[in-house]
Order: structure tokens, then C-alpha cells, then sequence
């Protein structure tokens, strides 16, 4: 179980179960503040229609309980939610993120942010990275943990392995790579199935996890910028697929 932080997050734990649409909720159990309460009621009565137990606090008990140095006074309690790292690749997604000794909670929130907005189909958290349910990773995500499949606890040699038999191409982020993004952009490249592979934020991906991928590419850097954090690559990197696999680069001007 690992606790969920804000209305943004308990909205998407929750899912459409408290609207009659016949979803499933991810809540387990609430606690709220009264503050709270009167502020997002609608919220908080859609979790007690679930049946999961609704707990008034008060706002220093809820100080103890939350990871955050100004709670928003609504927590949420939820079951995890990664799945097996077969179940992502029989699936045969099209776009998936790997993460490779990724440490920093944030970034790695906001890459699996950004992975849900470019419509990638699974983020694996490999090899020494950050736990996704860090409660800094969760609040970071807003909301799109729950929003697509994730598969934490397992070796970056295992996950290539396994997407590249799902027939997909595996790319690493490498700012020293000879190959750029724009040349992977014009041979086509990029509208193949692809997992991105990034790694730790201060030195990046090893020769032995570089050795992985089918390329290593280099995001261009056109101004006297040294190099970009591993959220904003990401961006690019995924944005570029993304634009790609659903026809933006076949487009004229």
C-alpha cells in the first residue's frame, strides 16, 4: 500500500467508480480534513459511495500523516498498482520509457508525467532506480501513475530483452551519442515501436547499459546549453515518437 497525496491524486485513484460509470476505485481509505471536506466535497462523497472508509482529522494529525511541508488535507490509501514486466510486453506497446538508476523521485515523477501525456504505453523503474511509490515520485506524477502500466523491481538487461522480443527498438539517451534525434527523425525511424532508455541523472547511462540499445541518441543542443535534465530530454525524446507513430512527421509544412 503507499499513500496518494492531494485532491489531483485521489481524483485519479479513484478513477470514474464515483460517478456511476462503472469503473474501479484504486482508494482503499480516506482521510480528510474538515477544511477539506467542505472544499472538495463532491470528491469525498464520490470515495464514500465506493464503500471505502471515510476519516475526518484533524489538520495536525493530518500534519503527521502527510509527506508534504503544507498538506492539501486529503489523503488517500492505495493498493500498488505495477504489474509484471511480461504483462507490459504481451501487451505489445508501441512507446514505453525505461528508467536506469534513476534516482531523483521528482525527475522520475515527471517522466512518467510526461510519458502519460505523450501516450506511451508503460514506464519500467529498472535496476537501482527511485520506487515509484516515493511519495515525492507520486505527487510528481499527478495523478498519471494510475493512468498507465508500470513494472518496478527489475534489471534494464531483463526489460530489453523482453520488449525487444515484443518487437520494439531500443533506444538510449546518451548526450554524447554520435547519432541526433533529427536524424533518427528523417530516416523514419522514430514512428517504429520504441522503448527510451534514460538513466541516472549525474552520469547517465554505463557502457554496459548503452550496450543494450539497438542506438544511442543524442538529443541536439543548438545553444551553449551543456545538456538537458533527464525530465526535460524525456520531453523531447518522447514528444518526437509520439509525433511520429501518429503521423506528424509524414506532414508537410
Amino acid at each position: 500500500m503507499f499513500l496518494a497525496e492531494g485532491p489531483q491524486a485521489v481524483r485519479e485513484a479513484l478513477g470514474q467508480a464515483g460517478d456511476g460509470a462503472g469503473g474501479v476505485s484504486l482508494v482503499t481509505e480516506l482521510f480528510v480534513t474538515g477544511q477539506a471536506m467542505a472544499r472538495h466535497g463532491e470528491l469525498v462523497a464520490a470515495v464514500a459511495r465506493t464503500g471505502a472508509p471515510v476519516h475526518e482529522i484533524g489538520a495536525e494529525v493530518m500534519a503527521e500523516l502527510a509527506q508534504t511541508v503544507t498538506p492539501q488535507g486529503l489523503l488517500a490509501v492505495c493498493p500498488f498498482v505495477d504489474v509484471p514486466l511480461e504483462q507490459l510486453a504481451a501487451a505489445r506497446p508501441r512507446l514505453v520509457v525505461v528508467l536506469a538508476n534513476a534516482r531523483d523521485p521528482g525527475n522520475a515523477g515527471t517522466v512518467l508525467r510526461t510519458a502519460d501525456a505523450a501516450g506511451a504505453q508503460g514506464v519500467v523503474f529498472a535496476d537501482a532506480s527511485v520506487d515509484p511509490y516515493n511519495s515525492k515520485c507520486v505527487r510528481s506524477s499527478a495523478g498519471s501513475l494510475f493512468h498507465l502500466p508500470i513494472v518496478a523491481g527489475v534489471s534494464a538487461r531483463a526489460t530489453a530483452a523482453a520488449l525487444r522480443g515484443a518487437g520494439l527498438s531500443l533506444l538510449a539517451a546518451d548526450g554524447s551519442a554520435a547519432l541526433g534525434l533529427d536524424d533518427l527523425d528523417k530516416r523514419g525511424r522514430l514512428a517504429e515501436p520504441t522503448a527510451w532508455l534514460f538513466g541516472n541523472e549525474a552520469w547517465g547511462l554505463p557502457a554496459d547499459l548503452l550496450a543494450l540499445a539497438d542506438d544511442a541518441v543524442a538529443v541536439p543542443i543548438y545553444g551553449r546549453a551543456e545538456s538537458l535534465n533527464i525530465a526535460a530530454a524525456a520531453a523531447v525524446c518522447l514528444y518526437a515518437s509520439a509525433r511520429a507513430q501518429h503521423g506528424g512527421a509524414a506532414q508537410s509544412p
